[in-house]
């Protein structure tokens, strides 16, 4: 069994971390770092090193750095909650550490294992050649909230938030992109942080659009994909945040299922409704175990989540100068 330590009890830790470990097999929680009441709470880093074989950092991400660099240190395996650092600087210095450790290190993309981005995977090669593909993360949280994600800082912001998981997932789809362009605002009344962004990034004649909005009471498709085979639409989010909220055990048969379909619509205008892929957030927690365990492959290479945060810089930059730039070449690896 692999003695867990989760640092970091807020929504990260207590909706999405706690319930997975403990639910995977193979992981036993003994030590959680926080400011909270938890009946496994310890009062220092070091004495849940003392406790655990992994280390999970799923505290506020300004920190999760200089945590992990400790875990590492002591010799622990690692996860790491998204984003994986607020710096490239700060990911390469992880994954070296890691290497010469010998550690597993890896980042919770989750959204890898959502049931939107599934079905996407699953009905894209019968869209042909994609030429335009959307995907949005809306909102409507139009006041501003008193809490770290929305104040100044590093690591603060929208794109901090949800960019990772979306760049992860067209990263995942399409590999590294040739130029990024973006906008990026804040744009509700007092908010000091972005709380808006809309990136494109280019693949030859293909665009890929990811757009997130604080301010969107009707959302917009979660995806909307359109190439020489037809347009597939999808409306909805993932339901396993939802349902960790409510309580809802990942072993439960119910959990992940999505009953909202989406929507082939071929050129002949014929339309499908295409059932969602079951989402599997499980499944990342049992190839840690796999990858701890057997030696097998981490459920997601930390290169992976460098590469994201380099996307994220480079449209920072873009979004500052207002200009299209390229993705220089040694800057990412090969998609």
């Amino acid at each position: 069994m692999i003695r867990v330590g989760l640092i970091g009890y807020g929504l990260a830790g207590a909706v999405f971390h706690e319930p997975l470990i403990r639910a995977s097999g193979g992981l036993e929680l003994t030590a959680v770092l926080t400011s909270r009441e938890h009946p496994l709470r310890v009062g220092s880093a070091e004495e849940l090193f003392a406790r655990a074989d992994l280390v999970v950092v799923a505290s506020p991400n300004d920190s999760h750095f200089a945590l992990a660099k400790a875990a590492l240190e002591h010799g622990k395996h690692v996860v790491v909650d998204k984003p994986f650092t607020v710096a490239v600087e700060q990911a390469d210095a992880l994954l070296a550490l890691a290497r010469d450790a010998e550690r597993m290190l890896t980042v919770f993309h989750n959204r890898r294992w959502a049931a939107d981005f599934l079905t996407l995977r699953e009905v894209l090669p019968r869209i042909g050649e994609p030429f335009l593909v959307e995907a949005h993360w809306d909102r409507f949280r139009p006041e501003v909230r008193q809490r770290w994600r929305e104040q100044p800082g590093l690591g603060a912001g929208l794109l901090a938030d949800l960019g990772p998981h979306m760049i992860d997932e067209m990263l995942q789809l399409f590999g590294t992109p040739q130029a990024v362009s973006a906008d990026i605002l804040a744009q509700r009344f007092g908010a000091s942080v972005d709380d808006y962004f809309d990136l494109t990034f280019e693949y030859g004649a293909m665009r890929v659009c990811l757009r997130a909005s604080s301010l969107v009471s009707e959302p917009r498709p979660r995806f909307a994909v359109h190439g020489s085979g037809g347009s597939f639409v999808k409306h909805g989010i993932d339901p396993q945040e939802e349902q960790l909220k409510a309580g809802m055990d990942p072993r439960d048969s119910r959990f992940g299922i999505e009953e909202r379909r989406g929507t082939l619509t071929l050129p002949d205008g014929s339309i499908e409704h295409v059932p969602s892929e079951r989402g599997r957030y499980l499944d990342f927690y049992k190839r840690v175990v796999a990858a701890i365990d057997e030696g097998g492959p981490t459920p997601v290479d930390p290169h992976d989540a460098r590469d994201g945060l380099a996307l994220i810089a480079l449209a920072r930059r873009t979004a500052a100068l207002g200009q299209r730039l390229p993705v220089p070449a040694a800057s990412l690896r090969e998609g």
